[in-house]
């Protein structure tokens, strides 16, 4: 302890010196303090920096999902189109098939009032003596209503007088055609030559007539003859 000596001089200037040098130490320790911080800072631009990359990503799908609507929609208009068009055609071609088929019920029925009409004029005007009462018979099945009513109150006498003159009479269409009609009924205009011949009598020439005759439909293929008029020409 003796032995302790006081600093010199030249030591406490040095002492006094070397306080300073730790300050500076300090002050230079501190500003990678500073540089922490900026990286932190920096570590958070970071951080950040993704999800400024998500939220564009986002914007992205977003305007992606946006610009795919309305090609959905167009889409939907299409079928929507196509439906209608189909829809229109099928009532179309329902219209266009109904159309024919009410046509083809109309020109059939108009073709039976102009068969039974030649048919009915036939049979009126071929009568033969040796088979009159089946030749009646025949004008009455093909008959109904009034018409149908008169000849058969007619048909004995006529008959026998056929029978007595030994008449044969044969009836040829020369022409016909369907004057006018409706769903139940039609008129037939019929010109027929008739030959016809008496036993005992001279030839006789052949002699045109004209008939309107009057045609009912009785059933659903069916119609049958329901007055007869003789035309004059």
């Amino acid at each position: 302890m003796a032995d302790e000596k006081p600093p010199a001089e030249g030591e406490e200037s040095t002492a006094e010196v070397g306080a300073p040098d730790a300050q500076d130490k300090e002050s230079e320790v501190t500003p990678p303090a500073a540089d922490s911080s900026e990286a932190v800072e920096d570590t958070e631009a970071v951080e950040d920096y993704p999800t400024d990359s998500g939220a564009a990503d986002a914007e992205d799908a977003d305007g992606e999902a946006v610009a795919a609507k309305p090609r959905m929609s167009h889409v939907k208009l299409a079928m929507i189109a196509g439906l209608v068009l189909v829809l229109g055609l099928g009532g179309l071609a329902g219209w266009l098939g109904y159309r024919a088929y009410e046509s083809r019920q109309a020109e059939d029925l108009h073709n039976l009032f102009l068969q039974v009409g030649r048919q009915g004029a036939l049979n009126l005007t071929t009568i033969n003596h040796e088979q009159a009462e089946a030749d009646v018979q025949r004008v009455l099945d093909s008959s109904t209503g009034t018409f149908y009513d008169d000849f058969q109150q007619r048909s004995a006498p006529f008959i026998e007088v056929v029978k007595q003159a030994q008449s044969k009479s044969e009836g040829k269409i020369a022409e016909a055609g369907l004057e006018s009609s409706s769903d139940t009924e039609g008129q037939v205009l019929v010109a027929v030559t008739v030959n016809t011949t008496n036993a005992g009598a001279p030839e006789q020439a052949p002699r045109s007539w004209r008939m309107r005759i009057s045609v009912q439909k009785t059933g659903d293929d069916e119609a049958k003859v329901s007055n007869v008029e003789f035309v004059v020409p």
